[in-house]
């Protein structure tokens, strides 16, 4: 009895020293330069895009948006191909999001809002705060949730709106509105629901192409070659309306697919149902 007494007390002395040794371990290492040094480059970039908002420059905060979208994906890259992958960097690297792509939107909006919503009533101010709340509450969920699931769910498909595209789509709606010089009470209704909605596509349990099959280490056909530099031209041509139009088709393709794969598997069913009813009549 006394031996099987002190076996939960081992394992738990067993546990902690393994904790403490992992502990050791990540203070002896420190953290890795090069990926880090990306991350902290995309949160100055959504930082920055808060600032330039603030000083009523739109079109800087949508290039500041970009910038902290492409260092995003290029730290996740990096430390996957010189394997300085690390837990810290895993969450230094949602917290980076939630500033580039989660507060900086939301403040974007609210900002480019208070402009327009002060000739319209206080309703107006209350639902543009709200919606801009509700979209940052959403994109802290959507981080908080990939961190969780990351390690089991399926590479080729993110649950829900990534944060990055969701940005884009928000700030670039701003920036475009704002270099047109567009105003009036339908504009602010649009860009208030699209924020809205953007906030529940990233909570939604839609799939969306996370285009991570495509590796640094394996073959791409020359076309793909072809394609990465001419967006980045188009994007450079004019930010705002092409962010805006890449934002605006990814954004759709969740929603699209989500429409197919249910008219899909309800034609599935009706044709199982057809074939059980012939099989019950070939039978009698």
């Amino acid at each position: 009895m006394a031996k099987w007494a002190y076996l939960p007390h081992a394992n738990v002395q067993r546990t902690m020293d393994s904790s403490n040794n992992k502990a050791r371990l990540m203070r002896r290492r420190g953290i890795y330069v090069l990926p880090n040094l990306l991350t902290t480059g995309g949160m100055f970039a959504g930082f920055y895009a808060i600032v330039a908002a603030i000083d009523g420059n739109y079109h800087r905060s949508i290039i500041a948006i970009f910038i902290a979208m492409v260092l995003d994906g290029a730290d996740g890259r990096v430390a996957r191909l010189t394997g300085t992958e690390s837990e810290f960097g895993k969450q230094y690297d949602s917290l980076s999001d939630m500033v580039a792509f989660g507060l900086a939107p939301a403040i974007i909006v609210y900002q480019w809002g208070i402009i327009q919503l002060a000739e319209h009533g206080w309703i107006w101010s209350k639902l543009g705060w709200l919606a801009a709340f509700m979209y940052a509450v959403a994109a802290a969920l959507r981080l908080a949730r990939f961190n969780v699931i990351s390690r089991t769910a399926d590479r080729r498909f993110f649950e829900g709106l990534a944060s990055p595209p969701a940005a884009a789509l928000v700030t670039s709606m701003v920036a475009l509105s704002a270099e047109q010089g567009w105003s009036g009470v339908p504009l602010l209704a649009a860009v208030f629901l699209t924020t809205a909605g953007a906030g529940a596509l990233m909570v939604s349990r839609l799939a969306y192409y996370s285009f991570k099959e495509v590796s640094a280490k394996g073959r791409i056909s020359f076309t793909y070659v072809l394609a990465i530099p001419l967006t980045f031209v188009l994007i450079a041509l004019d930010p705002p309306k092409v962010i805006f139009a890449l934002a605006s088709t990814y954004v759709l393709s969740g929603v699209l697919f989500a429409v197919w794969r249910a008219w899909k598997r309800r034609r599935t069913r009706q044709q199982s149902k057809g074939s059980a009813a012939d099989s019950q009549e070939s039978s009698d």
